[in-house]
């Protein structure tokens, strides 16, 4: 499986963070997958690629041209894939994929799987979705979610169109398990159930 994993490029974060990109490339690596991501050899996203080569995981990387001009692109990745706008590598990455993870990581992170959670809901991508809640990090961006529902910005289904947990292991077997469902589509004021392979809304 095709597995995107966004994540930090921040080499100043704390240790179990490291740990947990460096477990879950292993993972994808021993299990078979491939790994697609946002090309950097920086911060958690070296670790994750370096970590799921080395288990034998082909390593798919997409990388805006300006980053490669900074000295960041991961030149050993078995794939790599310049582009001339963040916009197309996101194309690119969401096109290449069949699973998504959120690893721990800043405004960039946030921006792609919010992007993937909204695709899902209107049926443009399927497959799990899922984050690596390492030491609670998602914590808050979960409660944030959860005043969506409570004042109905956002249907209470939707809760089930993503997996949270804080093992990479859990996470990945969630994943390999995952079987999609049908969730009401809340638009305009009306209930529209839709269905299809692409997974809850």
């Amino acid at each position: 499986m095709h597995i995107c994993v966004f994540c930090s490029s921040s080499a100043a974060v704390d240790q179990p963070y490291v740990d947990a990109a460096v477990e879950l490339g292993r993972l994808l690596g021993q299990h078979g997958h491939s790994l697609v991501y946002g090309g950097s050899n920086a911060g958690l996203m070296g670790e994750l690629a370096r970590a799921a080569q080395a288990a034998g995981a082909r390593v798919h990387g997409v990388i805006p041209r300006m980053m490669v001009d900074y000295g960041v692109a991961y030149a050993e990745a078995d794939r790599l894939i310049v582009t001339e706008t963040m916009a197309e590598r996101k194309e690119i990455m969401e096109q290449d994929a069949e699973a998504f993870v959120a690893l721990p990581g800043g405004f960039g992170t946030l921006e792609e799987i919010a992007q993937v959670i909204t695709l899902k809901q209107l049926r443009y991508l399927g497959g799990p979705v899922a984050f690596v809640n390492t030491r609670g990090f998602y914590d808050g961006l979960l409660a944030f979610f959860e005043q969506l529902y409570r004042e109905r910005f956002a249907h209470a289904a939707y809760r089930d169109s993503y997996f949270v947990h804080a093992s990479p292991a859990a996470v990945l077997d969630y994943i390999e398990r995952y079987e999609s469902l049908e969730a009401p589509l809340k638009w305009v004021g009306r209930e529209v159930r839709l269905t299809g392979s692409a997974g809850n809304d």
